[in-house]
């Protein structure tokens, strides 16, 4: 891990374009290779998206590994490049800049699902403002201290682990630190409810509507792709949702299900499909990526 992280600094210092182009070559080599993501990429596809053909399905899947592999390698100008760079490098929408004022002004959680660009949006907002997130430490320690020294290198960063507990983000929202939701990934029943996903039931974490109730959060979304022509990446801020969460947070979780699916719509490609989004299932129900 040493040596590919030495490997990542020197790339660092590639231009953009071709930092970006070595990405995808080895994201299509990947793609061949890692059989078993390749089935969990295509199997959420084919739950996702049936009105598709298969070979369009299967040119999605090749984009997003070529798109994931970018956006790893591409850390390397999140962690270690200067900020005038990073700057030339973000487009800020819609305004331009970062709503700093806003999201600072009350408690705010940033809905920031898993876009293979979301580690961008955090540094955009890193080199204005100080913020939290929960965080999942790595099995190798020395891409663990990198990975968190990059994301604490502009302002502090609060970290919180899943054993800390949700009295940390309470705390930290009441002092009006925003912080980074991620919403939408399978961790099991606990603390979840079984909500459509592309029309598919998905174990769903109910934290954004119950975090926001409890604190009276306002939820601001922002999301992170890649510009066209490697030319770096937007990053952009939805309103604040109306009205949110009201009375039932399973309708609230249902809602935001329904946003993510719209904007993985926009860019089906950079989602994080080699995730087992349907892996828990209700009950009586077989396995969704089972290989036969």
């Amino acid at each position: 891990m040493k040596l590919m992280l030495g490997i990542m600094w020197l790339l660092h210092w590639l231009p953009l374009p071709v930092l970006g182009r070595f990405g995808d070559a080895i994201g299509s080599l990947l793609f061949v290779l890692l059989r078993s993501r390749r089935h969990i990429a295509l199997t959420n596809l084919r739950l996702c998206m049936p009105e598709l053909t298969e070979a369009e399905r299967v040119d999605i899947a090749r984009r997003h590994f070529q798109a994931y592999s970018r956006s790893v390698w591409e850390r390397a100008i999140l962690w270690w490049a200067p900020e005038s760079r990073l700057k030339k490098l973000i487009r800020i929408e819609p305004a331009g800049e970062i709503p700093v004022a806003q999201m600072t002004e009350k408690p705010t959680i940033l809905l920031c699902p898993h876009f293979v660009c979301l580690d961008v949006a955090g540094a955009s907002i890193a080199m204005e403002a100080s913020a939290s997130s929960m965080y999942v430490t790595q099995k190798n320690a020395a891409f663990d201290q990198v990975l968190r020294a990059g994301r604490a290198r502009f302002k502090p960063v609060k970290l919180f682990t899943r054993q800390d507990g949700i009295k940390p983000i309470l705390r930290a929202l009441r002092d009006k630190l925003p912080y980074f939701m991620l919403p939408d990934m399978d961790f099991g029943e606990k603390d979840a409810e079984f909500v459509p996903f592309f029309g598919i039931q998905a174990a769903t974490l109910t934290a954004t509507a119950r975090i926001a109730a409890t604190t009276g959060a306002q939820v601001m979304p922002v999301i992170a792709t890649f510009l066209p022509d490697y030319q770096g990446w937007r990053v952009k801020f939805y309103p604040v949702w109306d009205n949110y969460p009201g009375e039932d947070m399973v309708a609230a979780t249902r809602r935001m299900n329904q946003f993510i699916e719209e904007r993985v719509r926009e860019a089906p490609a950079e989602y994080f499909w080699t995730h087992k989004r349907f892996k828990t299932r209700p009950q009586g129900e077989p396995s969704l990526y089972s290989q036969h």
